[in-house]
């Protein structure tokens, strides 16, 4: 079997060129939430010395000297231009693994009679010419060693590279052991205590030596390094074990009237994703917390047990309130709050309580399905709970944000 992984290049850079063709060949970043630090970059801005996640404030003298195109993250935008992505992908192989908002593992049977590098190039065209994404292939025979071959894709003038057996000890010998896939800081320090510096002596190291540090998942990673595959495609994605929504907040909060805004938005957009993965929620934690870089610091947190698992949202918003209300403190000016759902399982499948009366399912289920279908054809919030307030001033800043093209009737190109 072949495997290869599909990357977008510079994705949230390469969406808002899509629709923004001036862009080209100008350095462009895209920010975090609040439009705090730069989390995309294009090639150019690179070039200009930008790092990731470096504060917006630190390089406003670099963005007026060179005429740095800035954005606020999109991500109505980037989303449906990474479903439309992936919907090309598939119609390349039915074997898709969707890893991340902008990369995918593919497999190929092995008895393909065709040229790789061909084959790459012509699935690059198309999803270049279909959704104007530039996209880096690297075909490997693991998904490791995928990984290695896409970093040297992204190096190649067609962005395509196939990592064959006699180039991967090469190959290897060139890239750190911390730019491996699955390596942290901490990992890669010990390591180079151990005298492993680069990918190809991790390896060739002693299999009892990785195991001893990192277990079972090391043992892997090296076996992938060897070209035996041990971690496969995965078509169908397993159960989400928890679903959270978190913000921090466009100007900081001190009443509790506008920190329940807060918590009531957080928990109605986290029941609608429940609610997509047909999935119910046995608990519920809430936490909020002040900045960190100020003084008087404070943060707390709280798990409530859900007396029956639910993606009902007047349920969840009713224990987010209670989780709150024994959080709260008054005085404190509060930066970030949020809400997980835990405990997730089918909502085919839930467990019932002795102790509770039945829930009328028939009915929850059909007012959620009325909710939900009304802000998917109206538009985000266009039906909204409440308790979430109409315009609060707590809204993560998006000054710079581009319209949602794709996605908003009213926000379409006009050509």
């Amino acid at each position: 079997m072949t495997l290869f992984l599909v990357d977008c290049n510079n994705f949230y850079v390469s969406c808002e060129r899509v629709f923004n063709p001036h862009l080209g060949n100008r350095p462009v970043i895209v920010l975090s939430n609040n439009d705090g630090c730069v989390v995309a970059r294009s090639p150019e801005a690179k070039a200009l010395g930008i790092k990731m996640g470096i504060p917006l404030f630190k390089i406003q003298p670099l963005i007026q000297n060179h005429d740095i195109q800035v954005f606020s993250s999109n991500y109505a935008l980037y989303g449906d231009m990474s479903r439309r992505v992936m919907e090309t992908l598939s119609l390349f192989t039915p074997a898709i693994e969707i890893y991340s908002i902008d990369e995918a593992f593919l497999a190929l049977s092995g008895q393909e009679t065709f040229d790789l590098i061909d084959y790459g190039l012509e699935l690059r065209a198309t999803v270049r010419q279909w959704t104007g994404i530039p996209i880096s292939i690297g075909f490997a025979q693991t998904k490791v060693l995928a990984k290695v071959a896409n970093r040297m894709a992204k190096q190649q003038p067609d962005g395509v590279f196939n990592l064959t057996a006699d180039k991967v000890d090469d190959i290897l010998r060139a890239i750190a052991v911390e730019d491996l896939w699955g390596i942290g800081r901490k990992l890669s320090r010990w390591l180079r205590e151990q005298g492993i510096i680069t990918a190809l002596q991790f390896k060739q190291a002693h299999p009892g030596l990785i195991k001893r540090k990192m277990g079972v998942v090391g043992l892997r990673l090296q076996l992938e390094l060897q070209g035996q595959s041990c971690l496969p495609i995965e078509i169908y994605p397993k159960p989400k074990q928890e679903t959270g929504v978190s913000r921090s907040f466009g100007q900081p909060i001190l009443e509790w009237t506008e920190l329940r805004e807060a918590i009531v938005t957080y928990t109605a957009r986290a029941a609608e994703k429940l609610r997509r993965q047909n999935q119910v929620a046995s608990s519920i934690s809430v936490f909020i917390r002040t900045s960190p870089f100020k003084e008087n610091y404070y943060s707390n947190s709280i798990t409530l047990k859900l007396p029956i698992p639910t993606h009902y949202t007047p349920d969840l918003v009713h224990h987010a309130v209670l989780g709150l209300r024994s959080l709260f403190k008054a005085g404190y000016i509060y930066k970030k709050a949020g809400v997980v759902m835990r405990g997730l399982v089918s909502a085919q499948y839930r467990q019932l309580n002795l102790f509770e009366p039945m829930p009328d399912f028939s009915r929850e289920e059909a007012q959620m399905a009325v909710v939900d279908r009304l802000n998917h054809q109206l538009g985000a919030n266009s039906l909204q709970w409440a308790g979430a307030g109409l315009k609060p001033s707590w809204q993560m800043k998006q000054q710079m944000r581009s319209p949602r093209y794709t996605t908003r009737w009213d926000e379409i190109p006009v050509v």
